[in-house]
């Protein structure tokens, strides 16, 4: 599929009915937004997964451009060459940032909007140090490189084994991990919305899906119950404690999908 600007983009298309657009974090792919579930397929809806430009099999972009509003409007390019002229839109991380602004900049074409384990928040200037560091240990390193600059340390005992390997089954998804290093740098720096009382303006139904700190610390909980305050009307769910986050389980979240 092209995109804006000729940008190309790898999609995927599951069941009919009503459409759900799906859209991955940084450094992941379409599998990991549901996981593989095709729950919605089964209920009588339209799955709408794609790469993230220069994540995946979509081609790199061109300028480098990888800011939110650029996103944003590769959605919509998704959907206007689908021929969809409304469609629900979950997105996971820097996927959520980008249904956000999507749902400012389009609020007539969002049924319903999910947000899972967002990060950004305006408030906090963020740790480009870290990104960076992340971005050249994949561009000098790969995968190991990437690995390194994690610092696995950081993540519970409990949770690191798994942690490491999904990030590495991650990143051997992407055609151009050059491209990715470079997102890892410029999507940090771009910023969604720039304060929290825009979210004021989403009108569509909102559903925030967090989780704990212990298992999943770079999406803070709290960064996840202030957007379920600030969007009007919005309903937060997360797991039971002890348990695997909702977002590591395609089912699970697609059958909250199909309820909410």
């Amino acid at each position: 599929m092209v995109g804006p600007g000729g940008q190309s983009l790898a999609y995927e298309l599951h069941g009919v009915g009503p459409a759900v657009v799906g859209l991955h974090g940084l450094t992941a792919t379409r599998r990991y937004v549901l996981m593989g579930s095709r729950t919605l397929e089964r209920a009588g809806r339209q799955l709408v997964l794609y790469d993230a430009r220069g994540h995946g099999a979509s081609l790199p972009a061109a300028d480098r451009d990888y800011s939110y509003r650029t996103l944003a409007g590769d959605l919509e390019a998704v959907m206007d060459a689908l021929g969809l002229e409304q469609a629900v839109v979950i997105g996971a991380s820097m996927g959520a940032h980008t249904a956000i602004r999507f749902a400012l900049d389009r609020p007539e074409r969002v049924t319903k909007l999910v947000i899972v384990t967002p990060g950004y928040d305006p408030d906090e200037p963020g740790d480009l140090v870290r990104w960076d560091a992340l971005a050249r240990g994949l561009r000098e390193g790969g995968v190991d490189g990437f690995i390194s600059a994690y610092e696995l340390e950081n993540v519970p005992l409990a949770w690191r084994e798994t942690v490491e390997r999904v990030v590495r089954q991650r990143l051997a998804a992407h055609s151009h991990p050059e491209a990715v290093a470079d997102a890892l740098s410029a999507v940090p720096r771009s910023r969604p919305f720039e304060n929290w009382s825009e979210l004021r303006s989403i009108a569509a139904p909102t559903l925030v899906v967090g989780s704990r700190d212990e298992a999943d610390p770079g999406h803070p909980l709290a960064t996840a119950q202030r957007y379920a305050a600030a969007i009007p009307g919005a309903r937060m769910l997360l797991e039971e404690a002890g348990r695997s986050p909702i977002a590591w389980q395609g089912g699970q979240l697609s059958r909250l999908l199909l309820d909410f």
